[in-house]
């Protein structure tokens, strides 16, 4: 059998492909709703990489919609756009924009929200607590700063030492017990 090449979709999976199967009991509506998010999650993933290029290469952007919003923010703060903050092969993540001083001790995480959902503090207080864990501060010696950005606006945060460290404590114990698991990542 001569196989037709389709080697430019290799890594690739389909929307609707055989192990993504569940679309077979979709009706039109349903289909057309998946594939309308998977289309503002790829959107997303460019708009953050647009971002991070612009925060990296200080390009600030006009305007007042949220992507100005954030990346002007984040030039005029110093940050470091897509910085991986890790503690184990189980626990770690990629920051959209972050900033620390040794010297004033103030950490400041911002996250763009792209998508239409209510954004969480969590996912940043998680960050916040990685990057103590990796660093070796303790949440009280710090001042914290989060910033989530969606809607051509802005919500800011303001955890304390009693937010961040169940999340350290949380992490050190859940990595330990899979570590004793022998867990494959």
């Amino acid at each position: 059998m001569q196989w037709n090449d389709h080697s430019n979709l290799e890594g690739l999976h389909a929307t609707f492909g055989a192990s993504q199967y569940h679309w077979i009991n979709y009706s039109v509506d349903k289909m057309l709703q998946v594939f309308k998010n998977n289309k503002a999650k790829q959107l997303g993933s460019e708009l953050h990489e647009h971002a991070a290029n612009c925060i990296k290469y200080h390009t600030k952007l006009r305007g007042k919609q949220t992507l100005a919003l954030y990346v002007n923010d984040a030039i005029g703060y110093r940050m470091q756009p897509e910085q991986v903050l890790y503690y184990s092969p189980y626990f770690f993540g990629t920051a959209d924009a972050i900033y620390f001083s040794e010297k004033t001790k103030v950490l400041r995480i911002h996250d763009l929200k792209t998508g239409v959902t209510k954004p969480s503090f969590h996912q940043l207080e998680i960050y916040a607590a990685l990057f103590c864990l990796e660093y070796n501060y303790k949440p009280g010696d710090l001042d914290i700063y989060l910033r989530l950005y969606q809607n051509d606006d802005y919500m800011e945060g303001h955890p304390s030492a009693e937010d961040i460290v169940p999340i350290i404590d949380k992490i050190v114990t859940f990595n330990k017990v899979l570590m004793e698991e022998g867990a494959d990542i």
